[in-house]
């Protein structure tokens, strides 16, 4: 919540803060579509990275950043597949650079805080080969 308030995206400042409904509510069977589509429960989710009580995952948890760190990569995919991926989804991309002691992982850095925002929410999880999917988060170090 801290990371994410004040933070701009798609032009526009977000606001984080908790609610003050104890439960959500989701929308019975009988609800109309869009009903159905506002309200969904993401708290099982496998794309939740945080949500093992003492996970190591706890230790990189960063602000959000101009440099974003990816990982899960396959040993196929090279630097420019990435960048075209993240150009070619309208992101503009500065610097890249693969961990050297380990290449499942690299630092991209984008033009912008709200671009890296707007990158993570549209390519984590992006689909790279036929099992292996992209994890993105933001990093506290620079290229």
């Amino acid at each position: 919540m801290s990371h994410l308030n004040g933070q701009r995206l798609h032009g526009n400042v977000i606001r984080v803060t908790l609610s003050k409904h104890p439960v959500v509510q989701l929308p019975r069977g009988g609800a109309g579509q869009e009903e159905q589509t506002l309200t969904r429960d993401f708290s099982g989710s496998a794309l939740h990275r945080f949500k093992k009580p003492g996970s190591k995952n706890f230790n990189n948890i960063f602000p959000p950043s101009a440099t974003l760190h990816l990982s899960n990569i396959p040993s196929s995919v090279s630097e420019e597949v990435l960048k075209d991926l993240f150009s070619s989804s309208g992101f503009t991309v500065k610097a890249f650079k693969f961990f050297q002691k380990d290449r499942k992982m690299a630092l991209m850095q984008l033009a912008s805080v709200e671009e890296a925002i707007e990158a993570l929410i549209v390519l984590h999880d992006h689909q790279l080969d036929h099992n292996q999917h992209l994890r993105v988060s933001f990093s506290k170090s620079t290229i």
